[in-house]
């Protein structure tokens, strides 16, 4: 299964996504809500992925941003009991409206509301990144872990994606963000932000709203290298979660680094 999605993820960037890029007529790119672009890419990536997900496990539903877009309801699929799968069909739609790096295809697969397993294949970079529950997170074949070390926070590089925080949690967020080495507004991709994490192009990322395309993939893969992904409040996350704050590290040590120096006691 591990292989067969790996296959199907590549060549519907192959085939739909990557010949797009930089190709986009006006035509082919549409506003769903202010600032929130859809591409036919998106579209017709999500389309050919329900397809042969749901043909490699039958029985199972898919998830699919564009889905929700246009139907709310199906967010529900994952109150169930039986396997569904979870697609963005072109993480970083800005990005790659704007013929802009970096974009991924996302897929993760949850059984009993628990993520199962994991892919994001970096588009332009061909870097495809699998992780499966209980068996370890992989890049392009190598096993993945992440830093065992917590350095002191002035040494500590990441990103705060600001958009959405609450005011009040933003300016104290912002307030204390210059007592940690590098901070930069993130990279508008989450299929970007968890394998850098995980390979220690930086060591955490913050974010707000957290959907379940956004992070479901990226938080198993995380997890099974060594990092930690936990609410600000320090809960677990679950797929089913939203609107929370989210906080990713390379290890649980650099998560209570960088939440005591953003808010402290």
């Amino acid at each position: 299964m591990i292989d067969r999605v790996t296959e199907l993820v590549r060549e519907v960037a192959r085939t739909i996504v990557l010949p797009r890029w930089r190709r986009l007529s006006d035509a082919e790119v549409e506003e769903k809500t202010p600032g929130d672009l859809v591409t036919v890419a998106d579209q017709e990536s999500e389309r050919a992925l329900t397809a042969g997900l749901t043909a490699l496990l039958p029985g199972s539903t898919v998830v699919g941003e564009e889905a929700v877009a246009a139907d709310p309801s199906v967010l529900h699929r994952l109150d169930g009991g039986g396997p569904v799968w979870i697609v963005d069909p072109v993480d970083g739609t800005n990005n790659f409206a704007a013929g802009k790096r970096p974009f991924a295809v996302m897929v993760a697969l949850v059984r009993d509301g628990e993520p199962a397993a994991g892919w994001i294949l970096d588009v332009p970079g061909d870097r495809m990144v699998v992780a499966e529950a209980g068996s370890g997170a992989y890049v392009d074949g190598m096993r993945l872990k992440t830093r065992a070390d917590d350095p002191d926070a002035a040494a500590l590089t990441g990103s705060i994606a600001r958009n959405y925080f609450p005011d009040d949690l933003r300016a104290g967020i912002d307030a204390n963000a210059s007592r940690l080495g590098r901070v930069t507004g993130g990279h508008h991709c989450a299929g970007y932000e968890y394998p850098s994490v995980a390979t220690d192009e930086q060591q955490f990322a913050v974010f707000w709203r957290i959907l379940p395309w956004d992070h479901t993939p990226g938080s198993l893969i995380l997890r099974e290298a060594g990092g930690a992904v936990l609410h600000l409040d320090g809960s677990a996350y679950h797929p089913t979660d939203s609107e929370r704050g989210l906080l990713i590290a390379a290890n649980h040590d650099i998560w209570h680094t960088v939440r005591g120096t953003l808010l402290p006691p």
